[in-house]
């Protein structure tokens, strides 16, 4: 009797594994109709859209309870575990589905060290995305990173248990719509061919890969390995060219195995990453600094930026020197907004609050400041780096363009009452740059001949 009962407990294990398998294949349908059904409610948001103003759609689609965004730049991260599709008779679902949340939690306590929203979990499947809410040009990296702590996640899973989970990985960037709902507990819901595209991608994966589309591969290859994979078609696209990530490069890796970063690619981040600060600040001195700065605007801080970074190469810095030196750049007459005569020490202050929530050193910002205030004239620098933004700061003296760039200058010291008639500013002006000397070979190379130039053109201005 034991023995029968034995033979059809074995058998209606045999069912369930084979209706799991039918289920598994069941929810992948479901998933591909779902994706088609979001890109065809994307195109009737558009066409709606374009109508709103005859009816009170708008007003619907942007109540109180939910609003639509768009995002240019996200970079979204499709990952699912194969398990089930493996379950034999001796093991206990209950027990699975715990591993499952497990590494869920996991996977969640991943992308809370970075600026990356969970979207949702359905099933076996995981999304999340960087550059929401937040825009940044950092994501498709953190992204990466993320993806590689969950495939060394599950490995580490399967070493301390019986081998069984597997997962496929895949990321794409691009733009997305995204539905913020919530004010206590904010959650996002994705849609577009980005999301479809990262869906479709994970199902040509293999077990261990991570894959990303060619729009990924061109932002993240100066950091990892990348291996061409193959090519998608992708729906009214054509085809797509896709890679596999198999670490960090080894130069930038500690142990360089691929895993874990070094200094040198916390440096290389922070270089991409300063693309996000320079907008912020630039941000801000186009919409704070005063109208009459005729000299010190925006266009001086972009000039000293550039100016530094060719400098720079040219004097052979390293990669974490070109940082600290485009960053006190950046910040350099940032404090305009707040004082005129004093704008160096400010500078100082806004880059002590701001460049913290960059992830930058107490060092690397105390050195930054040092470099600002070495720009208070007479520039007296005491370094090579304060060299360089001192010779930035001060390019125009050697520039074609002269005459017209200290006009400015002049009309801006004129309204603060600070100079008299412009043949006034003109000795000043022949004076102090009679006096002034580059103190890089580069800049002397490069605009010291123009400079004694320029001398000769303001004695002819002097009356």
């Amino acid at each position: 009797m034991d023995k029968v009962q034995d033979n059809q407990l074995v058998k209606r294990f045999a069912r369930l594994v084979q209706q799991n398998k039918e289920l598994t294949h069941e929810l992948r349908l479901v998933r591909e109709e779902y994706n088609e059904l979001m890109r065809k409610n994307e195109e009737y948001e558009q066409i709606v859209s374009k109508y709103a103003h005859y009816s009170d759609v708008k007003e619907v689609l942007s109540s109180d309870r939910a609003q639509s965004l768009k995002f240019n730049m996200v970079t979204v991260l499709y990952a699912e575990l194969h398990g089930f599709s493996d379950i034999t008779p001796e093991m206990d679902t209950e027990a699975l589905m715990d591993e499952l949340d497990q590494l869920f939690i996991k996977f969640d306590e991943i992308i809370d060290k970075y600026p990356i929203a969970k979207i949702k979990t359905i099933g076996d499947s995981y999304m999340c995305a960087g550059g929401i809410p937040d825009k940044n040009i950092t994501n498709p990296v953190e992204v990466i990173l993320a993806a590689m702590q969950m495939l060394h996640a599950v490995k580490a899973f399967n070493a301390s248990t019986k081998p069984l989970w597997e997962i496929c990985l895949a990321v794409h960037t691009g733009p997305v719509s995204a539905l913020v709902s919530g004010k206590q507990r904010v959650t996002y819901d994705i849609k577009g061919d980005t999301v479809n595209i990262t869906s479709r991608m994970e199902s040509s994966g293999r077990n261990g890969e991570l894959l990303i589309s060619v729009m990924t591969y061109e932002l993240i290859k100066e950091i990892f390995t990348c291996e061409y994979y193959g090519k998608l078609p992708v729906k009214y696209k054509g085809f797509l060219d896709i890679y596999s990530v198999t670490g960090i490069k080894p130069e930038l890796s500690e142990d360089g195995l691929g895993i874990k970063p070094n200094s040198n690619f916390k440096t290389k981040f922070a270089l991409i990453q300063f693309h996000d600060i320079q907008e912020g600040v630039f941000d801000k001195l186009e919409q704070e600094l005063p109208t009459d700065l005729h000299y010190h605007n925006l266009k001086h801080t972009v000039d000293v930026v550039t100016e530094v970074e060719l400098i720079g190469w040219a004097e052979g810095l390293s990669d974490n020197d070109l940082l600290i030196l485009k960053t006190a750049a950046l910040f350099h007459d940032c404090g305009h907004t707040v004082d005129y005569d004093n704008h160096e020490f400010h500078g100082t202050v806004i880059a002590r609050d701001i460049l913290p929530k960059y992830n930058y050193s107490q060092e690397q910002i105390d050195k930054i400041c040092e470099i600002i205030m070495s720009t208070k004239l007479p520039p007296k620098p005491k370094n090579l780096l304060e060299s360089i933004i001192c010779d930035a700061d001060l390019d125009y003296l050697g520039r074609i363009d002269f005459i017209p760039v200290s006009n400015k200058l002049f009309e801006e010291l004129k309204v603060r009452n600070k100079i008299g008639s412009l043949n006034d500013w003109n000795k000043l002006q022949l004076s102090f740059i009679s006096s002034h000397q580059y103190f890089t070979n580069t800049a002397r190379r490069l605009r010291e001949v123009n400079k004694q130039s320029q001398i000769e053109r303001i004695r002819q201005l002097i009356t």
